[in-house]
């Protein structure tokens, strides 16, 4: 399984971007799917989760503020962003995760400026 992640960028404080996050192969609907962000110097943190029956979760950082979903017809999991603050700047990672198998995407960069 491959996972390419875009959508990343800058944006000013208080505006919006959406993650996208694509896989590869024809299991994607059994996936568990998260966002995970990681600052330099700071421990990979998971922000969001969707499972497959679209049960989701969020970090109490982003809860309110981001939405994650999936779209099994077009094998892409993404995350809504909105109300960026300063300190969600980070690189972002998707990850797939199917019984014990896990895989990860590559990291988009967000960079909120205050």
């Amino acid at each position: 399984v491959q996972l390419q992640a875009s959508g990343g960028g800058l944006v000013q404080a208080g505006g919006s971007l959406r993650l996208s996050c694509e896989a590869s192969g024809r299991l994607f609907s059994g996936f568990t799917m998260s966002w995970y962000r990681q600052e330099p110097g700071k421990l990979r943190e998971l922000i969001a989760q969707i499972t497959p029956t679209n049960s989701t979760i969020y970090a109490e950082s982003v809860k309110g503020r981001f939405t994650i979903s999936r779209d099994n017809a077009k094998n892409t999991v993404y995350l809504e962003m909105n109300r960026l603050k300063h300190e969600d700047t980070a690189v972002y990672r998707c990850n797939a995760l199917y019984f014990a198998d896990r895989y990860w995407g590559q990291g988009t960069l967000v960079t909120v400026s205050s």
